[in-house]
């Protein structure tokens, strides 16, 4: 079976002691590419060295994190939109909305987030968008955009309508390791919407799945999704693994 982890920040200093180490842990599970999205501009240096140490196996994302948007928003923009003329990068993004912890910066980040849809517009990247608290904005805003960009939804755990909104914009949703927690129906949300619009994820080193719950997350634990989605649906693991690897390929196609 064939995984990709289509959103992982491995360059996290959590990793400093055994990143080596947790990533031929990732290989062995399975795991053929891993996606590095950047958060702010103090990471561009660690994702880009990331990639060169993986050779390649952890391909960067280039984006402001919402949560890094301020009053600055636009001078960190503009060194990110600078790397991109100079560096390839295989999306747009973490980028988004993040409405839990604080809205102090609310226009700031739907100004930003619009601004880098349109760099994935220009661009023909895909984007990971992060919508904390905030999915209905984000989709809204793409609605009323009417870019025709691809991409993921990153950490989906929403309602079947959201998620048809989702896929009438022609995006799909990343699943990870919130799919296991108990109380999450997140199989009932993929049986209604089918198979076509969903991709893996971890997030890692965040939100580890059961029962790894609580400590760091890492690539390799991909497998314990996909047996969460497999008893969920009632499907093979090769069958669901074959489908969302498929759609990972399909949306960020520049990397194979």
């Amino acid at each position: 079976m064939e995984l990709i982890d289509t959103h992982a920040h491995l360059y996290d200093k959590t990793y400093d002691a055994d990143r080596a180490e947790m990533l031929q842990r990732a290989k062995e599970a399975g795991v053929t590419l891993i996606l590095i999205p950047n958060v702010d501009i103090e990471t561009i240096p660690l994702m880009l060295q990331l990639e060169r140490e993986s050779e390649g196996y952890c391909k960067p994302m280039m984006g402001i994190h919402p949560c890094s948007i301020d009053a600055t928003y636009i001078e960190k923009l503009d060194v990110a939109g600078k790397w991109l003329e100079k560096h390839t990068f295989y999306g747009i993004g973490e980028i988004g909305l993040d409405f839990f912890w604080d809205k102090t910066f609310k226009k700031e980040q739907e100004e930003a987030f619009l601004e880098q849809c349109k760099w994935a517009k220009t661009k023909n990247l895909p984007v990971s968008i992060h919508s904390r608290n905030a999915t209905d904005e984000a989709i809204y805003l793409l609605e009323k955009a009417n870019l025709g960009i691809d991409g993921v939804f990153h950490c989906f755990s929403g309602s079947i309508e959201q998620a048809k909104r989702i896929r009438d914009l022609g995006l799909s949703m990343g699943i990870g390791g919130v799919s296991t927690y108990k109380n999450v129906k997140i199989g009932e949300v993929i049986e209604e919407i089918g198979l076509d619009h969903f991709v893996f994820e971890t997030d890692a080193p965040y939100l580890s799945p059961v029962p790894k719950r609580g400590k760091r997350n890492e690539s390799a634990y991909l497998t314990f999704i996909l047996e969460k989605i497999s008893d969920d649906l009632k499907v093979s693991t090769v069958a669901i693994s074959e489908a969302f690897s498929n759609n990972s390929k399909r949306i960020f196609n520049n990397c194979f």
